[in-house]
């Protein structure tokens, strides 16, 4: 499982102050922290900061190497400050991330074309967000062949369906999970990722939701979350749905963690 650490947000108020102190330790403590909880990549945005976002960009990405090896997610809705930000990781890195809007795919496939980062696969275009599975197969289809094209490996693909409530729409968490098995078996080799919060707003107990729907997502194949990895019951939950989906061979994955004492019930 691809598991994308989204604590260093500058979203969170936290953080927020943290980078405008220049807080090293606690920026640092966050990577540590999301690293030894099993993240695979830090996910790094500083969106917020209009006009100084490169600059907190950077500051971040120099401080989370100086801690933990893992490769970073760039995540930015400038493709300029994501540039910036891929000159200081080597090719080991996620770009998050490419849309079939045109402005935003003009922009990116360049940064990705014939490299080996990783890219997050929006499926959205510049009509509207997908509601069905037939609207997110045509703009998946259309995205991983312009990124095949262009020199991407599928298996550097993470296409993201996208998750909206299910408080405004039943078919909605369906439509996604269907949408998760028809990508993952038309493009053998691709994976899927999403965030997941988006399926509980205006819902109560949205945590609990949320670790439901993943455990549902997960069997029928995605393969990456966008996720808080310090959520212990969160992450027990994906342990468990990945060997019950047959993906852990042997039981490894789900041994390990209870041995560590891992397994949140």
């Amino acid at each position: 499982m691809i598991i994308v650490g989204e604590l260093i947000n500058a979203s969170r108020n936290a953080v927020e102050v943290a980078i405008k102190q220049e807080d090293h330790a606690f920026i640092q403590k966050l990577a540590i922290d999301q690293t030894e909880a099993g993240a695979t990549y830090i996910d790094v945005n500083a969106g917020i900061f209009v006009g100084k976002e490169g600059h907190y960009m950077e500051w971040l990405i120099k401080n989370i190497k100086e801690v933990t090896n893992l490769p970073c997610s760039v995540d930015s809705p400038d493709p300029k400050v994501i540039e910036q930000g891929l000159k200081l990781n080597g090719d080991n890195v996620m770009i998050n991330s490419i849309s079939l809007e045109k402005e935003r795919l003009n922009a990116i496939l360049p940064l990705v074309a014939g490299t080996s980062y990783k890219i997050v696969a929006l499926c959205m275009d510049d009509e509207k967000m997908p509601e069905t599975m037939e609207q997110r197969l045509r703009i998946a289809d259309v995205l991983i062949n312009k990124l095949v094209q262009n020199n991407v490996k599928l298996e550097n693909i993470c296409v993201d369906p996208l998750v909206q409530p299910i408080s405004t729409d039943k078919t909605y968490g369906m439509g996604f999970v269907d949408s998760v098995e028809a990508i993952m078996k038309n493009y053998q080799g691709i994976h899927t990722i999403c965030g997941l919060s988006n399926i509980s707003y205006g819902l109560p107990e949205r945590k609990f939701l949320n670790r439901n729907f993943a455990v549902m997502a997960i069997a029928k194949g995605l393969d990456g979350l966008l996720i808080d990895p310090l959520d212990k019951k969160m992450m027990s939950s994906i342990c468990a749905a990945e060997t019950l989906a047959g993906k852990d061979d042997f039981n490894v994955n789900y041994l390990k963690a209870y041995r560590k004492k891992k397994l949140e019930v």
